[in-house]
């Protein structure tokens, strides 16, 4: 009676498992659309949404484009993170929204930091921003160039800055912060040298390939002066490591040039005259400045040469030019160099390919 009274108990605990499990597992239905929508998640989830939606729309050719889109994303999160605790109780939501978070807040921090103000020294302020700021050289790149090897060296009324013949041109650069110096050849005045300008530009750029060449003119101060001196040896290798500043620097050094050509044709030309000129002035007329002191002195006569080409430049800036070149004496030869444009220094440093240094 026991065993017939089990079976029973028995089929029907089963045939309840049986129902109960089939309630559990999912039936698969024919249908394409949803019947029952669930309901509207909360407003916060979509203020979210929103803002994505609004960082992913800022356009790229804004300024602060990116500090604006991680601005975005990270208030994005936070929303996220919110709705997903208070009203959706979910932990992997809230998971992975917290790490895109904590991404987002230290690339936004990366950004700002790049974007701080740069301090530059009251001194070198006006040749950053006469010289370096138009050719589009950012502040930190500036404040490394003048920070690291260079000095500011101070120069009295009537001390040397170099002697042609004794001063060695391999030691240093220098750019004239404030004074004014008088370059001269034996005793004969030649141009003036006045505040944001290179020293020593025409001796930089023509003995590049060639070491132990020394001073071809005398440089005296001419006021109290103070000048930003460069080591020439460390200067070559961090512009080496530094393409975009290399091709400013090439830039630089050769209006720098064309301006103390302009000089020696004018020798009362002064710093505002100089300003007016920059505009016209193009890099094709650079001429060696060494090899144009050499051709004074090839003559048989080093006086008779000189006074010849200082008559010779007079006459030739009192007259009409079809082409700077023609300013230039018959001994006198350009730089031996492909002739640059203008606009080759106002690409981004990103986009220059590495140049090696001559």
């Amino acid at each position: 009676m026991n065993s017939t009274e089990s079976i029973p108990l028995a089929q029907s605990t089963v045939a309840g498992f049986t129902s109960e499990l089939e309630s559990l597992t999912p039936v698969p239905s024919n249908e394409t659309t949803c019947e029952n929508w669930r309901e509207i998640h909360h407003l916060v989830f979509h203020v979210a949404n929103v803002c994505f939606a609004v960082g992913l729309l800022i356009p790229t050719t804004l300024h602060l484009h990116m500090i604006l889109l991680r601005v975005m994303l990270s208030i994005g999160c936070t929303l996220y993170v919110v709705w997903a605790t208070l009203y959706r109780c979910a932990l992997d939501v809230m998971i992975w929204n917290s790490v895109f978070l904590g991404i987002n807040i230290l690339h936004l921090s990366y950004l700002l930091y790049k974007k701080r103000p740069v301090k530059i020294e009251k001194e070198l302020g006006g040749v950053y921003h006469r010289l370096f700021e138009p050719l589009r050289v950012p502040p930190d790149l500036f404040r490394r160039l003048t920070g690291q090897f260079c000095m500011i060296q101070t120069l009295k009324r009537g001390q040397v800055y170099a002697t042609e013949d004794k001063t060695s041109v391999d030691d240093r650069l220098s750019i004239l912060l404030k004074g004014r110096m008088k370059v001269s050849y034996r005793g004969h005045f030649l141009h003036n040298i006045y505040p944001c300008a290179f020293i020593d530009s025409p001796e930089f750029r023509s003995t590049q390939m060639h070491k132990g060449e020394k001073f071809q003119v005398t440089i005296v101060a001419d006021d109290n002066c103070r000048f930003l001196c460069w080591s020439r040896e460390r200067l070559t290798y961090f512009l080496e490591s530094e393409p975009f500043l290399y091709e400013i620097f090439r830039y630089l050094i050769g209006k720098d040039i064309t301006n103390k050509l302009y000089s020696l044709n004018d020798p009362t030309l002064n710093d505002k005259k100089v300003k007016k000129l920059e505009p016209q002035m193009s890099l094709c007329t650079q001429i060696s400045m060494l090899e144009m002191r050499n051709s004074i002195t090839s003559s048989s006569d080093g006086e008779d040469g000189l006074h010849h080409f200082l008559r010779g430049s007079s006459s030739t800036a009192s007259l009409p030019m079809s082409s700077p070149q023609q300013r230039a004496s018959a001994k006198m030869k350009p730089i031996e160099e492909g002739v640059e444009d203008d606009d080759e220094v106002f690409v981004s440093p990103d986009a220059l390919k590495v140049h090696q240094l001559p």
